[in-house]
């Protein structure tokens, strides 16, 4: 009996020792389990805050990193940067990109009081400086089309400004060394640029003139104008051709008269030349023959005086017809004969 009771003592003592250590077995495993969830916890956390500190950067782009809603950094470097998370700073981003915005067509006044409809565009962009980007973000909230809004008005009112100073030929004219599209489009730039960098924070890099025309009453005005313009060069065109006419028809006439008077002084020269050569001829003639001479120099005098058509009525006894009668003997021995075209100078050689 003492035998069995002392077995039956040992078989609850064995099943309390194995509920024992199984009990310590399944502790060490909740606790393994607990500390990794808190561990995977942990680095779930700490993902998600060092996520929430990271700040993107894209080219193009600036972020301004507030504190409580108050502007404390200005990023404009493309690339990663920190910050502490939400809800202490928050991320906005600025676009920094070249926009573009038109006025429209504004009817402006110029100098000498014509009207002319002029649309110029603006090229602006936020720069890439951190107190440019601050004036920016609180003059417009960062709403780009709002600052595109009162660049505009900013534009239009330079517009009616700068062309009171510009006349309408200065904008419009035939004549494209005179056109100053290009001074008037600095002027309107000089005008709005330093204000609007102050006010807004935006940097005007180009105003242009997108389009010009002109009201019924200027178009007729501005073509008139330009008719006159160029009547008056036509007429001045007219003016030197003719007066360049003139002088080339004074010069042409002048150098005719040198020639022909030189001409005639050489013709003047030639024929005293012959004269003397023939006076000198006629000369030795007479020497040589005396009654041949006389004889051939009347027979020359008919003919200068008798032609075919030449009816006559005279005295065959006169001189020098009675050489036709008479013959050689009705001559002079000695002397010239009265009539002919010439006759030897007395004593020439």
């Amino acid at each position: 009996m003492l035998d069995k009771t002392h077995d039956h003592d040992d078989h609850d003592h064995d099943e309390h020792d194995h509920d024992h250590d199984h009990d310590d077995d399944h502790d060490h495993t909740s606790r393994f389990g607990a500390t990794l969830r808190i561990a995977l916890a942990t680095l779930i956390l700490g993902v998600a805050v060092a996520a929430a500190c990271i700040v993107m950067v894209p080219a193009g782009e600036a972020v301004v990193i507030t504190r409580f809603g108050n502007p404390v950094r200005v990023i404009t470097e493309p690339g990663l940067a920190w910050k502490l998370p939400l809800p202490v700073e928050a991320t906005i981003p600025i676009d920094l990109r070249l926009r573009t915005t038109s006025t429209g067509l504004q009817d402006v006044g110029t100098r000498d009081g014509l009207r002319v409809l002029i649309q110029a565009y603006t090229a602006w962009q936020v720069p890439a400086d951190p107190a440019g980007i601050t004036q920016f973000l609180r003059s417009v909230r960062n709403q780009p089309d709002e600052a595109a809004r009162q660049l505009r008005s900013f534009t239009a009112a330079a517009l009616h400004i700068v062309a009171a100073n510009y006349s309408l030929s200065d904008l419009v004219n035939s004549d494209p060394s005179k056109v100053q599209l290009g001074a008037f489009e600095q002027s309107v730039h000089d005008q709005i640029a330093a204000r609007v960098l102050a006010v807004y924070g935006i940097d005007i890099r180009q105003v242009g003139v997108e389009r010009l025309t002109l009201p019924a009453e200027t178009l007729a005005a501005t073509v008139a104008r330009m008719k006159a313009e160029r009547e008056t060069v036509a007429a001045q065109v007219t003016a030197d051709g003719l007066r360049q006419a003139a002088a080339i028809r004074a010069d042409a006439d002048r150098d005719g008269r040198e020639v022909v008077a030189k001409a005639q002084e050489k013709a003047a020269q030639t024929l005293a030349d012959a004269e003397q050569q023939s006076a000198k001829i006629y000369a030795g003639a007479y020497q040589s023959d005396p009654t041949l001479y006389t004889t051939l120099r009347s027979l020359d005098a008919v003919s200068k005086m008798v032609n075919k058509n030449t009816n006559m009525i005279m005295y065959t006894s006169a001189a020098p017809f009675n050489v036709l009668v008479d013959g050689p003997s009705a001559l002079p021995t000695s002397g010239l004969p009265s009539i002919g075209s010439a006759a030897p100078a007395k004593g020439a050689k």
